[in-house]
Formats: C-alpha cells, structure tokens, sequence
C-alpha cells in the first residue's frame, strides 16, 4: 500500500472510532430506549405509507374509471358519427342514381 493509502486508512478508522465513541458518550437516552423509539418511529412512519399507498390506489382507481368513462364516451361519439357519415353517403347515392 502506498504512503498515501496508509494514511488515509489510518484516518479513516481513526474517524469511525471517534465518531463511534462520541456518540456512545454524549447518547441522550440508553440503547433500550433508542431502539424503542426507533422502532416506534419506523412503525408509525410504516403506517403512514400504507395509507398513502392506499389513497394512491384510490385515485388510480378513480382515475382510470373516469378514463373509462370518457374513452367509452369517445368510442360511442365516434360510432355515431360514422353511422351518420354512413346515411349521409346512401343519401348522396340515391340522389345521384336518380339523378341518372
């Protein structure tokens, strides 16, 4: 390993053993309480995403009924149209046949 590389391990784990140590000293609550609480927190924020996970459905749902709903109405306007477009070109044969 390179001068450079040893120094940065040795300062790198000089770090980790600092930093474990000063959280370990200045921890406001015992590890018991910490990990209940972190436990409580991780639980509650775990419900909150369920619930918006299910409100994201709901709308999904919705969503997709209203473009159902509007595609159906599409389809239908279309039909509808083209059944007149449809009498529309019989009308104009007949004229033209009794035109002849």
């Amino acid at each position: 390993m390179s001068k450079s590389g040893k120094g940065f391990t040795l300062g790198f784990i000089t770090g980790i053993t600092a930093g474990t140590v000063a959280a370990l000293l200045f921890a406001p609550d015992t590890g018991k309480n910490t990990r209940g609480l972190i436990s409580y927190r991780f639980s509650s924020y775990l419900d909150e995403l369920n619930t918006l996970i299910d409100k994201l459905k709901d709308e999904k749902e919705k969503i997709t009924s209203q473009a159902k709903q509007d595609s159906d109405k599409v389809v239908s306007d279309a039909k509808q149209r083209a059944d007149d477009l449809i009498k529309e070109a019989e009308q104009l044969l007949e004229n033209i046949e009794k035109s002849k």
